[in-house]
């Protein structure tokens, strides 16, 4: 078993929001075996000498499409799930290259994927996964065009394996608890209208009361929560009276929904980035003039969110919900959130708030003893400096994900 003695390092404290000097830990198998503020000695290890740089925990992005590996949705239907899968591969590397440990996708990646991150054949972040998510006819997850009837054929259809429609109490319960069969972590409903979709106007209402009542027994019934797309106070204010745990986007969120938030204990998983990038390549991917109306009004309420989850004490975790080509920009979010939130608090979403959200506090998110070896090593002080995390991981030194190096500069 592979030990490795961390010395020389600036311990980033995402909890305390600040840097610890003299410290050292210890990496033994797949996790943090000891953390010390007096020096450590081994009988035998592989030191690392950090060199005043800092150490903290890997990141975690609450909201990704790993298997979405097209801006424009509609491509993904001539995609055969083999091709899927290796494109996924690559967006998964590429996550990891970035820094982010793990990732919760919202619809999606199955447990092959997961199965296959976690048995090492092949590099990524530790998957949390929803597989499909569910929504009505006509609604968020509805993937078949106006002249479409009944069911496409998903063999070589990559879209339909993302998204799944269910209507009425029976359906649904059948649909999460095919999704729970499948070895879901979170089910994932679409609540109300969204950007990528192209015939649902934004504030429309997915999901009647009794069914998102049925999605959430079902998942509690299994152990496993329930998050919900949803733009506005009226759908968040559903989603929170039915006993959804998070809000996924929830951009024109106000004060009266905010509370009953807070009131209820849930969480918002925001994502800012995804709109201004999709906005900012709107021409070259051929977004249409109503996805482009819907995509500017999100953007107006995007750091106005932010501003009101913090006036209400409601965690708020780092999401890009960036889509194919657009993944590129997932590190681009701490840059956004800062014209509102201070780097520890940024941090902080990326790290513990996330590991709240998947149910893994003191395991992922943290320097810990007991956690697994999810770490980083960073050229600075992301505290003083986000864009540290910026340009693919270059001013990353480590990164090690499960007690292995993906990436060893300090050799």
């Amino acid at each position: 078993m592979n030990v490795y003695h961390f010395k020389n390092f600036e311990m980033l404290d995402p909890e305390a929001g600040e840097l610890n000097g003299g410290h050292e830990l210890v990496v033994e198998g797949d996790i943090i075996r000891e953390v010390s503020a007096r020096p450590i000695k081994l009988e035998k290890a592989d030191v690392i000498d950090c060199d005043g740089r800092t150490l903290m925990p890997g990141l975690i992005d609450s909201h990704v499409h790993v298997v979405l590996s097209d801006v424009v949705i509609r491509n993904m239907e001539s995609v055969p799930l083999t091709l899927m899968t290796a494109r996924a591969a690559d967006l998964m590397r590429k996550m990891l290259d970035r820094g982010f440990t793990s990732v919760r996708d919202t619809g999606g990646a199955d447990w092959g994927l997961k199965e296959a991150v976690d048995k090492w054949l092949l590099p990524g972040p530790r998957l949390f996964i929803a597989g499909r998510a569910i929504g009505p006819t006509g609604g968020h997850s509805d993937s078949r065009r106006r002249t479409d009837f009944g069911i496409r054929c998903q063999c070589c259809n990559a879209l339909t394996f993302s998204m799944g429609v269910a209507d009425g109490i029976s359906e649904v319960r059948r649909a999460v608890r095919e999704e729970m069969r499948q070895g879901c972590d979170q089910v994932k409903i679409m609540m109300s209208g969204g950007v990528a979709s192209p015939y649902d106007p934004l504030d429309s209402l997915q999901f009647s009361m009794d069914e998102v009542a049925a999605a959430v027994e079902e998942a509690h019934a299994f152990g496993r929560y329930v998050c919900a797309h949803a733009y506005t106070p009226q759908a968040i204010t559903r989603a929170a009276t039915a006993g959804v745990r998070t809000i996924e986007h929830g951009n024109l969120i106000d004060d009266a929904s905010a509370k009953l938030m807070a009131e209820k204990g849930m969480f918002l998983v925001a994502n800012l980035v995804t709109y201004f990038e999709m906005k900012k390549h709107a021409a070259e991917y051929g977004m249409s003039s109503d996805m482009l109306a819907k995509n500017d009004l999100v953007i107006e309420g995007a750091l106005k969110s932010l501003e009101i989850c913090k006036r209400h004490g409601i965690p708020v975790a780092y999401g890009t919900d960036l889509l194919g080509q657009l993944q590129v920009a997932q590190s681009e979010e701490f840059i956004l959130r800062a014209q509102v939130l201070s780097p520890a608090e940024i941090i902080r979403s990326a790290t513990t708030i996330g590991a709240q959200i998947v149910r893994m506090e003191g395991k992922i998110g943290c320097l810990k003893p007991g956690a697994f070896a999810d770490l980083l090593v960073v050229d600075g002080n992301p505290l003083k400096d986000l864009t540290l995390f910026q340009g693919q991981g270059q001013r990353l030194s480590v990164i090690m994900k499960g007690g292995r190096f993906h990436k060893n500069r300090l050799h």
